[in-house]
C-alpha cells in the first residue's frame, strides 16, 4: 500500500517555507552553521525536553544541526542572560515566564533585562501546574491543605528558583489557603521532585509532564491543578477549587527568545518555522503527551503575553516581598 504524506502538515510547512522565502536575502542564508538552544534548566526538566523536542525538526527545516545546551541556575536566569548577552547571530534560548517578565523586578541586580534584551520569537506551549505530594500525604485535596495547614512552617516546599511561577504560585496558594511552608529553591524540577520523594520538602507545584510521570509511576501523589476548573492535560485530577481554593488561575509556558542582536529577518524566519513545527499533529500529540496544550504564536503573540503577565507577577513580588534568594 502507498503512503500518503499527511497533506494538512504538507501544506503548512509549504506556508511556513513560502513565508520564509518572503523574508531578506540575509535570512535566506542564515543559519550557516550550528543553531545553539541555550536551556536554563538541567537534563529532564520541561523546558529541556521541549527543546529537545523541537531540535531535530528545527535543524531540518533549517538546513543545520541544532544544539540544546543546558545551563541550569537562578530560575533559569543563568541561562537566559547567556542568550542576552550572545553576539554570534547563532544562539537563542527556551524559557519560562519569569525568565521573559519579571526577572529585573525581582532581582534590580540581575545581570540581564528581559524586556530590553531579549527578543519574543515564539510561544511554544502552556500548561496549568499541579500541586505535587508525597505519598504518605493524605489523597483528598481538602484533608491535604487540612495537614499543610497544621503543619505550619514545619512543611517545606520545592521550585526550580527564585522568581519562577512554580514559586511566585505557591506564595499566592500559601495566601489563599492560610498555608505557611518554606521555600526551598533547586536548581531545576527533577532536583525538587527528587527532594519530594526523600522526604525534604512536603509538596510543590510542578509541570503536569513531570508531576505524572511521578504519580503513574507510584512515586508521588497529584492534589490538585491551578486552573478554574479540571485541565483537559491532566482531566483525572481535580482543581484545586474543588478542595475549597478560590479564584487560582496559574499557568506556566514555555517560550524561545533571542538575544536583541539577533537580526529581524532571522528572527521572522525562526517564528514561521517554530509555529509550523509546533502545530504539526505529531509534534503536538509529543507536546500533549509532555503535558502541553500548543500556542504556536509568532513573535508578536510572545510579545502580546509577556505585556499583559508582567505586571502581574511582579503584584506577586511586591505583595509577598520575594527578594532574590529568599
Amino acid at each position: 500500500m502507498t503512503r500518503h504524506p499527511n497533506r494538512r502538515h504538507l501544506i503548512a510547512t509549504a506556508a511556513a517555507l513560502v513565508a520564509a522565502s518572503a523574508l531578506p536575502a540575509q535570512a535566506a542564508t542564515w543559519p550557516n552553521r550550528p543553531l545553539k538552544i541555550v536551556v536554563g534548566f538541567p537534563g529532564g526538566s520541561s523546558p529541556d525536553l521541549m527543546a529537545r523536542l523541537i531540535a531535530e525538526p528545527l535543524a531540518q527545516a533549517l538546513g543545520q544541526p541544532v544544539v540544546v545546551e543546558n545551563r541550569p541556575g537562578a530560575g533559569g536566569n543563568i541561562g537566559a542572560t547567556a542568550v542576552a548577552r550572545a553576539t554570534d547571530d547563532h544562539t537563542i534560548g527556551l524559557m519560562i515566564n519569569g525568565n521573559l517578565t519579571i526577572a529585573k523586578i525581582l532581582n534590580p541586580d540581575a545581570t540581564y533585562d528581559p524586556l530590553k534584551e531579549l527578543t519574543p520569537v515564539s510561544l511554544l506551549a502552556t500548561a496549568p501546574l499541579v500541586l505535587t505530594a508525597p505519598l504518605s500525604a493524605p489523597a483528598d485535596g481538602a484533608a491535604f491543605l487540612a495537614a499543610a495547614r497544621q503543619a505550619g512552617d514545619k512543611w517545606n516546599y520545592g521550585s526550580p528558583g527564585v522568581g519562577t511561577v512554580a514559586h511566585l504560585g505557591m506564595e499566592v496558594l500559601k495566601s489563599r489557603a492560610k498555608l505557611a511552608p518554606v521555600h526551598v529553591p533547586y536548581p531545576g524540577n527533577p532536583q525538587v521532585i527528587t527532594a519530594m520523594i526523600g522526604g525534604q520538602v512536603q509538596m510543590a507545584l510542578l509541570p503536569p509532564g513531570l508531576a505524572m510521570a511521578q504519580v503513574r509511576g507510584g512515586k508521588l501523589r497529584a492534589i490538585g491543578v491551578t486552573s478554574p476548573g479540571r485541565s483537559s492535560v491532566v482531566p483525572d485530577v481535580p482543581s484545586l477549587s474543588e478542595a475549597g481554593v478560590q479564584n487560582l488561575q496559574l499557568e506556566i509556558w514555555n517560550a524561545v527568545a533571542a538575544p536583541n542582536s539577533l537580526p529581524k529577518a532571522h528572527v521572522a524566519k525562526l517564528s514561521a518555522l517554530l509555529v509550523d513545527i509546533v502545530r504539526r499533529p505529531e509534534i503536538r500529540e509529543k507536546i500533549l503527551a509532555q503535558g502541553w496544550t500548543v500556542a504556536g504564536t509568532n513573535a508578536e503573540g510572545l510579545a502580546r503575553r509577556i505585556q499583559a503577565e508582567t505586571p502581574v507577577l511582579a503584584d506577586v513580588i511586591r505583595r509577598n516581598q520575594i527578594k532574590p534568594g529568599g
